[in-house]
């Protein structure tokens, strides 16, 4: 049998079952804070980039892995390994994917690097359903090709707890910005293959909130999915209050409350409130 290992990046959301599988590896991301330099989950944690960022003179920003951070660890892995699956962050919101595509070529353990088009538990899940996939016999063609199928049917949506902060790092325009701070707009930021896109505009979180049960309830009705996940920035109980108030009206629906990290935190701010699901994903 193929023995395969499993790479992600810092982005995604880790639960014990995936702290301790023993062929799964993570590449950590990095955080740029006023000239300082931190390996995302190794050396920063999301309580304190939030404490960091009162304290900032300059905009945080954060940088993929590199090509040799990348190669190194395939050399490493082929020595225990006959093949890797690197399942990533969306390639449009950071150059993680193509940093991997480059060191698969520099290295002999053939590398196969899959765009998540999405980030934190939503990619979490994908690797879940790979590593299950494989573990029931699947090739790893078969498993890719059901992974392109299930990511495209994500949906997320996401409430960003800091536009300022959003505009500052380059993921939205201007113009959007200004719309939003100035006429006190709360939008709903969606991810579309792979981008971030504003899906709607509400006036009040509560309202935007109401639109996007209204999305949740059209695609369970339809879909039938087994789970959702809600996605939060710094304040867990924000999290938890909306996952009181799903419950009840989706009683067979798993949901699953995980924390965006600080590389995501850096973008959106520690009040962001998003929810996401697969379609697919049964």
């Amino acid at each position: 049998m193929v023995k395969i290992a499993w790479v992600t990046d810092s982005t995604a959301y880790l639960d014990e079952e995936l702290k301790n599988h023993p062929d799964l590896y993570t590449i950590p991301l990095t955080i740029l804070l006023d000239g300082e330099e931190f390996s995302d989950g190794i050396d920063l944690t999301s309580a304190q980039l939030f404490e960091r960022l009162k304290q900032l003179k300059n905009p945080p920003k954060t940088s993929q892995p590199s090509i040799g951070a990348f190669q190194i660890l395939y050399e490493q892995l082929s020595k225990k390994y006959d093949q890797v699956v690197a399942v990533l962050l969306s390639g449009k919101l950071s150059g993680t994917v193509s940093s991997s595509e480059q060191a698969a070529k520099l290295v002999e353990i053939p590398v196969t690097t899959f765009d998540s088009n999405i980030l934190t538990y939503p990619m979490t899940a994908l690797l879940k359903e790979g590593i299950r996939l494989v573990e029931e016999g699947a090739g790893i063609e078969s498993v890719i090709h059901q992974l392109e199928t299930i990511k495209k049917t994500n949906e997320t949506y996401v409430l960003v707890g800091s536009l300022e902060q959003l505009h500052r790092s380059g993921r939205m325009s201007g113009l959007k910005f200004f719309l939003g701070s100035m006429l006190n707009v709360k939008p709903i930021i969606s991810i579309v293959d792979g981008a971030l896109s504003v899906k709607e505009k509400a006036r009040s979180e509560k309202k935007a909130k109401e639109k996007i049960l209204d999305y949740l309830r059209s695609s369970y009705e339809q879909y039938h999915f087994k789970e959702v996940y809600l996605l939060y920035g710094l304040h867990e109980e924000h999290a938890a209050n909306w996952k009181e108030e799903l419950r009840k009206e989706f009683p067979r629906l798993e949901i699953i409350c995980c924390p965006l990290g600080a590389v995501i935190g850096v973008h959106a701010g520690e009040n962001t409130l998003g929810i996401s699901w697969h379609n697919e994903l049964k």
